[in-house]
């Protein structure tokens, strides 16, 4: 399998942060115009996370830490993301993506603009897919009819995918690879991973579709998913077990981390942990902030990763992310890859 074409991840996936005005304000040095982006407050827990695509629109948050309905605060002056531009975004006074003198951190992702219809499942969706680095948004109307598949876009099969009804107050639902096709996630939750057949009605999804069973926050009536593929030497999807040390689990990904979320799936109590290579330019790793919850950005030796040229090492016996003999799933997107035009080096 040869590595990635991607000459340089920043075009694909790029970790920036900002601080909040009160008024209205244009994100840049993104280094692409993003169709995708995961908004978080660092220095206050008073407000969500924030989740704006393409596809639903400007204007329109859902929140991974709540089951909400989305939310539409338009794309005038007091809105959250306003508009997607071609070197990042513009915001409005919305305090929970613009407060004055907050500390903010967003996560960016390149699909292919505002979608296209795509027949390849029983289900049509409007598909914004990056068959480059392997992501995909996808927009459809579920039947609630248990095997209903719907077209992804990406040529390749996702190891991942998020999916949230819009329309109503189901649970966010994961499916991750590592767990196979009878089990799912939440987002939204900090339980372990649980035997859910009315989520993937236990099918696998492939290099076109993906299957759904009848359950509403799933296959419900408006539907928004998060689609990722690995892509050698930019993306990894994967799971390893802690050792439970401080000297921890190494975990091989075949480039330099930008970007980790990591989960404890055979345990619950524990949140989904978000760490990046902007709010900690050096080792080690350790402003963590939880998917699940609204908390300020967190620090401290239960936390600690180390961001390698070819992985990352877990350096603390934490059970966030490294208790002994638990199961962990993640996903990572790279700074740079480990072989290629642009070698990575360590930290």
């Amino acid at each position: 399998m040869a590595y990635t074409t991607i000459k340089k991840s920043t075009e694909h996936f790029n970790t920036k942060l900002y601080t909040g005005n009160g008024s209205t304000q244009s994100i840049t040095g993104v280094g692409f115009q993003p169709d995708f982006v995961w908004l978080k407050q660092r220095s206050s827990g008073v407000y969500y996370h924030r989740l704006q695509d393409s596809i639903r629109g400007a204007g329109k948050p859902i929140y991974s830490n709540r089951t909400d309905a989305e939310g539409d605060f338009g794309t005038g002056t007091t809105g959250s993301i306003r508009t997607f531009d071609t070197d990042g975004f513009s915001i409005g006074s919305d305090t929970g993506s613009n407060e004055n003198n907050t500390t903010m951190v967003s996560w960016n992702w390149k699909a292919n603009g505002t979608g296209s219809s795509n027949t390849d499942g029983s289900i049509t969706s409007t598909v914004s897919a990056n068959t480059t680095n392997g992501f995909s948004i996808v927009s459809y109307t579920g039947n609630e009819t248990a095997g209903a598949t719907v077209g992804h876009g990406l040529s390749s099969t996702p190891k991942m995918i998020i999916l949230k009804n819009r329309n109503s107050t189901d649970d966010w639902v994961v499916y991750h690879e590592s767990l196979g096709n009878t089990q799912s996630i939440r987002l939204n939750l900090i339980n372990a991973s649980a035997t859910t057949p009315a989520s993937f009605n236990n099918t696998s999804p492939t290099s076109s579709v993906f299957t759904l069973g009848d359950w509403t926050a799933v296959n419900g009536s408006s539907m928004i998913a998060y689609c990722f593929a690995d892509v050698k030497g930019f993306s990894k999807f994967g799971s390893y077990t802690g050792n439970g040390n401080a000297d921890g689990t190494f975990v091989y990904t075949g480039f330099k981390p930008a970007f980790i979320m990591v989960k404890p799936s055979s345990i619950g109590n524990e949140a989904w942990k978000l760490y990046d290579n902007k709010r900690n330019i050096f080792n080690v790793v350790e402003n963590g902030l939880n998917a699940s919850d609204s908390q300020v950005e967190g620090s401290g030796s239960g936390n600690y990763i180390d961001f390698l040229s070819n992985g990352f090492k877990l350096r603390t016996n934490d059970t966030r992310q490294n208790g002994s003999g638990a199961t962990n799933i993640y996903m990572a997107f790279a700074e740079e890859p480990l072989v290629g035009d642009n070698p990575a080096t360590a930290r």
